[in-house]
């Protein structure tokens, strides 16, 4: 998986699932970027680039 899920350390209560419902989404955001890319690529590169992360968020 993209994100590492296996090192996650959230468990408690509700926070593993609502943790898990903002993965998904910013999974689907990186699917539909629709770049050449790997969803790992564009993840770093969104977490480099403000100006790449801007245009996934606005799209």
């Amino acid at each position: 998986m993209v994100f590492g899920d296996d090192h996650c350390r959230v468990r408690k209560d509700q926070g593993a699932k609502n943790f898990t419902v903002i993965k998904h989404m910013a999974m689907n955001l990186l699917r539909q970027a629709k770049q050449n890319k790997s969803l790992r690529v564009m993840r770093k590169k969104a977490g480099w680039n403000n100006q790449f992360l801007k245009q996934i968020l606005t799209k």
